[in-house]
């Protein structure tokens, strides 16, 4: 579905790549992790994916469409959703109406209808649905930026960090919550993560270190 072929990437002023020659294929249904320290180039790769920076060689397709030649802002709308550590939801915009926003931008029909089904489907139930972000827990909040994730109609999802902000309880409740949609709806999940208990439950690992990547060993969890 969205596959990645010789990425390198470098800072315009930068002497040395910050991606060297990544080449891997995200597939519908699964969810994969890419773990690694601070620095390695995690969330750099993520933000190619997404078509927020653009690789300095190499090619990103999703479907047979390579990402040089679409509009980034539709592709963002429509077929690659982004979940944040930090979760940024709208604070002046209720919990119903931050996941009404992206369905709005794409002219969807029955919003409010799908926006409801959405939330309670990850657990926001309707007496939530007209509080504002700042009323809501952590993990409440996280749920909500996924159910916003999932209005666009998107199916591969992005994960920068998604359970970086919460305790324990919230994280693995939220790491469930994108391994059902992987394999029970059959999107595509890329979680970046420095939880190794969370990427150990996912389909497929893999490890960045000083911007290259490799599949995970499986000794990176004892």
């Amino acid at each position: 579905m969205l596959k990645l072929e010789n990425i390198c990437y470098r800072y315009k002023d930068g002497d040395h790549n910050i991606l060297n020659n990544i080449s891997v294929a995200f597939e519908l249904g699964r969810l994969t992790s890419i773990v690694g320290p601070s620095g390695s180039g995690k969330s750099t790769l993520l933000s190619i994916m997404a078509g927020l920076d653009t690789p300095t060689s190499g090619a990103v397709t999703i479907g047979q469409e390579n990402l040089s030649k679409l509009d980034l802002d539709r592709y963002r709308r429509e077929q690659v959703s982004i979940i944040f550590q930090a979760f940024h939801l709208f604070p002046l915009l209720t919990v119903m109406e931050n996941v009404c926003y992206p369905m709005e931008m794409n002219k969807q029909k029955e919003i409010k209808k799908r926006a409801s089904e959405l939330l309670i489907s990850v657990g926001i139930g309707e007496e939530m649905h007209k509080r504002y972000p700042a009323n809501l827990s952590g993990g409440e909040q996280q749920r909500v930026a996924i159910a916003r994730a999932l209005s666009t109609g998107a199916k591969v999802i992005l994960a920068d960090e998604p359970t970086g902000s919460l305790d324990k309880a919230n994280g693995e409740a939220v790491a469930e919550i994108l391994k059902k949609l992987a394999h029970e709806q059959g999107y595509a999940v890329v979680m970046v993560t420095h939880n190794l208990e969370l990427a150990a439950a996912s389909d497929v690992v893999y490890k960045m270190s000083d911007g290259e990547l490799t599949f995970a060993p499986e000794t990176i969890f004892i």
